[in-house]
């Protein structure tokens, strides 16, 4: 049994002891073969679960029904976790449907007026379609009986709505997640007043009804617990995480005549990204030789517009490589072999700490972030050898960039380094955290028994 092994199977040990296994009810759009950042902290819940004595059902959208793919993470699925794909519904898939693009990439300016018109007209998301598809579906798998709580996971918020009515209904426990602040409030401005109120308003209801709420980063949790008006009954912090990944990065591998460079992740209103396309175009005008030796890899789903700016500045082809979505083993093999690891993030989403930043400490390769000071994903940064950089600071960014390629030309690929506080991140321990949670939260259901449910 490998150390990795032990730590899963001893807290399940703990967690679960000789009680029967409880069943848990998942509400998450996402979910493999989809890919992307909103996949893997609900698979890493259900892969772990039961090891703490806690079996999933997750309902979730069709196979088709998202942009990015990767196949290889259904083999991550726990056997004993029941799958119940609910297709169609959201103006996203209908898009798709029309669209019939599965390359990994789309149009900036089309998407972009497609969101405007979604907040316009679909609230609080284009997703509220497949939440009542959702709802009907976890209604026929309560109508069962076997249930022992429920976990809704967003974004998309609407997805919480469908735990909403089917907590008003079926009085079971539970837990919402948030991956993400409330998206239409949080991330984007809501086009009128009237907009704003409701999105406030459908917040509220969530955060009044469910019995726990999880956010993703400690900002959000206390944004929340500061609340006079629309509190949670109780806010847990349970952050992002990570699969530990210690294979070895095999020589032939690495190109020790090129410096790489790697971003990994969804490139979608990402305004560093181009800050980061300019510093590097002004790198390499300043030391011409540089072309030949820095190589720059973008893996991940992608909006066109960064790749028609890299051509602009005549970074690609050659230099920067917008590989699109590979699968997730893959990204993490690029994430070992990079020279030089960057970071940055969407607008407005300071309360975020992005899962991949996990994965970059794990690889232990020299990082650079573009965040700003009180980011929540820069406090996270200051525990660790990685170097920030303020947000759109050019002028900053080029000297961070030269400065990392000078020492990789003077010493060579520098060793790994990982902080020794990213064990308690591990998805496995995450997901005893979780399960403690819901043992609780069931506790109380015990105590005080909601109509319609059996409790064992």
């Amino acid at each position: 049994m490998t150390a990795r092994d032990a730590d899963a199977g001893s807290a399940g040990n703990v967690g679960a002891g000789a009680r029967p296994a409880r069943r848990l009810l998942v509400l998450s759009y996402f979910f493999p073969p989809h890919a992307g950042g909103g996949v893997h902290r609900v698979l890493g819940f259900t892969r772990y679960l039961p090891a703490h004595g806690w079996e999933c059902t997750v309902v979730c959208a069709g196979e088709r029904d998202f942009w990015v793919h990767d196949p290889s993470l259904l083999k991550r699925i726990d056997p004993r976790t029941e799958v119940v794909r609910v297709p169609g519904g959201s103006a996203p898939a209908a898009w798709l449907r029309m669209r019939r693009n599965e390359s990994g990439s789309r149009s900036q300016e089309t998407f972009g007026v497609l969101r405007r018109l979604a907040d316009w007209w679909l609230i609080p998301d284009p997703y509220i379609g497949w939440s009542a598809r959702g709802r009907a579906a976890g209604e026929r798998m309560l109508a069962r009986g076997r249930f022992d709580a429920m976990l809704s996971s967003s974004p998309p918020d609407s997805v919480h709505l469908a735990a909403a009515a089917l907590k008003q209904r079926f009085g079971l426990p539970w837990v919402a997640d948030f991956r993400d602040p409330w998206m239409g409030l949080h991330h984007r401005t809501p086009p009128t007043a009237w907009h704003a109120g409701r999105q406030s308003a459908l917040e509220q209801r969530v955060l009044e009804r469910a019995d726990v709420v999880l956010t993703a980063t400690r900002a959000h949790a206390d944004l929340l617990e500061g609340r006079s008006a629309g509190r949670a009954q109780r806010v847990v912090h349970l952050p992002n995480g990570f699969e530990p990944n210690d294979a070895a990065v095999a020589a032939e591998d690495v190109d020790p005549e090129r410096f790489l460079i790697v971003f990994t992740g969804t490139l979608f209103r990402m305004p560093d990204a181009e800050i980061f396309l300019e510093a590097l175009h002004e790198m390499l005008a300043h030391d011409p030789a540089a072309r030949r030796r820095v190589r720059v890899r973008f893996a991940g789903p992608y909006e066109t517009g960064y790749a028609d700016r890299s051509i602009a500045l005549g970074l690609t082809p050659g230099i920067v490589d917008f590989l699109g979505p590979i699968a997730h083993a893959d990204t993490r093999a690029l994430q070992r072999r990079a020279d030089l690891l960057v970071l940055w993030k969407m607008e407005r989403m300071e309360a975020t700490v992005p899962g991949k930043l996990y994965e970059y400490l794990d690889s232990g390769r020299p990082l650079i972030a573009l965040l700003a000071d009180r980011d929540d994903a820069a406090l996270l940064l200051e525990r660790t050898a990685g170097e920030r950089v303020a947000p759109g600071d050019r002028a900053g960014l080029i000297a961070a960039l030269e400065r990392h390629y000078a020492q990789w030309k003077d010493r060579g690929r520098a060793g790994a380094q990982r902080p020794e506080w990213l064990a308690d991140h591990t998805r496995a321990r995450l997901a005893g955290r979780l399960a403690a949670e819901l043992d609780t939260v069931v506790g109380a259901g015990l105590r005080h028994p909601r109509r319609g449910i059996e409790h064992r």
